[in-house]
């Protein structure tokens, strides 16, 4: 199991490192899959915009970026997420930001396992899947 944080142009530290291990380890079991090198990067806006034009394609800010190099069921990626955007949707969607980064952490694990979000139907069982992962983070201690 290697799963790895660090950051690209951001002071940021993630809190309860290893509780996050534990929780992506045990959504990826959960789902009959098997982590293999997952590496999150913590970014600015601009630093993700530039990866999104670059990589995708996409002029448009994004939470999260998730490039996927799975083979069978060993999961593996490099997953890139703004604290910026994180911190705007939390205000947003009135949460806490360390409630918001979780969803967002585990949005890219559950790309990598296969869940989509492009149509509503997607977007919905990707919104269940998140909230079920994260009814799992708090239980763990």
């Amino acid at each position: 199991m290697s799963i790895f944080f660090s950051n690209a142009d951001v002071d940021f530290t993630l809190p309860d490192v290893d509780r996050i291990k534990k929780w992506i380890s045990v959504i990826v079991k959960n789902h009959g899959k098997s982590v293999g090198k997952i590496n999150y990067l913590f970014c600015s806006d601009e630093y993700i915009y530039d990866a999104n034009v670059r990589f995708l394609n996409h002029d448009t800010y994004t939470d999260i970026i998730t490039f996927d190099y799975v083979e069978g069921i060993l999961l593996s990626g490099d997953i890139l997420i703004s604290v910026d955007r994180v911190g705007d949707n939390a205000s947003k969607f009135s949460t806490s930001f360390e409630r918001e980064l979780r969803r967002v952490i585990i949005h890219g694990v559950l790309h990598l396992i296969g869940f989509k979000d492009k149509s509503e139907k997607e977007a919905s069982v990707m919104r269940q899947k998140e909230e079920e992962s994260l009814m799992i983070y708090d239980s763990l201690s």
